[in-house]
């Protein structure tokens, strides 16, 4: 009998290694545009809670150029992917929001990503 715990595990594994090729196949991709656009900066701003979400906007460095559809679009589903995939679940209850900043000449992506939550202080007096 196989254990349903370690099979879990195995699938969670197998999954984060599929989108962990997913994205770098992306990114490698979605680079080569960006550097043929002369783009050195992509910031992408996004938002999640109540169960959704979505990306907020996308700006590029110098901000004279232009961001063709549907590359626009493709680079906010790359940065929502990669925060999630580092904050999975971030859009549910209160949810989660971040920038990604991708510096295109270096490859290099900084994630400033910040989780909500709700505190609750309780307490229970009895008898006093």
């Amino acid at each position: 009998m196989t254990n349903p715990q370690m099979d879990y595990a195995a699938l969670a594994a197998q999954w984060r290694a599929e989108r962990e090729t997913t994205l770098k196949a992306s990114r490698v991709e979605l680079l080569a545009q960006l550097r043929a656009l002369g783009i050195s900066e992509v910031a992408v701003e996004y938002e999640g809670y109540g169960d959704s979400g979505n990306v907020e906007d996308v700006t590029v460095q110098p901000a004279e150029v232009k961001l063709p559809e549907p590359l626009a679009t493709e680079v906010g589903d790359f940065a929502w992917s990669l925060a999630y995939h580092h904050h999975p679940g971030f859009e549910n209850n209160e949810g989660g929001y971040g920038t990604l900043t991708w510096d295109i000449a270096a490859d290099s992506i900084t994630l400033d990503h910040a989780d909500r939550y709700v505190e609750c202080s309780h307490s229970y007096d009895e008898g006093l």
